[in-house]
């Protein structure tokens, strides 16, 4: 079953608290999980001012600078999982170096229907 772990954090503190990862640790537990099979994607993402957020209403485009929302917490990054169930999909995510300073969302991944 796929699972999506969407990483949190505040962009201005990730990397100035005691307890922030180094980009290489996050390297390092991507290899790992990578290497046990589980891993599907895993990506860091861009600051959240980089972001745009788009739109449709009645056939009309809008587009925004900046994320969908002003939140304490920005999106930092994501890993999609290939794991037997929550239970597995939640200790990845417990793993995830950034959720020390962060939050981690682990959500079932939908299949569309046909």
């Amino acid at each position: 079953m796929k699972f999506l772990c969407l990483v949190y954090s505040e962009e201005d503190k990730l990397h100035s608290l005691p307890d922030s990862p180094e980009d290489a640790e996050c390297q390092a537990y991507a290899d790992g999980i990578a290497g046990s099979g589980r891993m599907l994607a895993a990506e860091a993402l861009e600051p959240v001012h980089t972001a745009t957020t788009v739109r449709v209403r009645g056939g009309e485009i809008t587009m925004t600078d900046g994320p969908f929302a002003e939140t304490k917490e920005q999106l930092a990054g994501f890993y999609l999982v290939d794991a037997r169930d929550l239970d597995e999909a939640i200790r990845i995510a417990v793993g995830i170096p950034a959720a020390r300073v962060g939050s981690v969302e682990v959500r079932p991944v939908r299949e569309l229907q046909s």
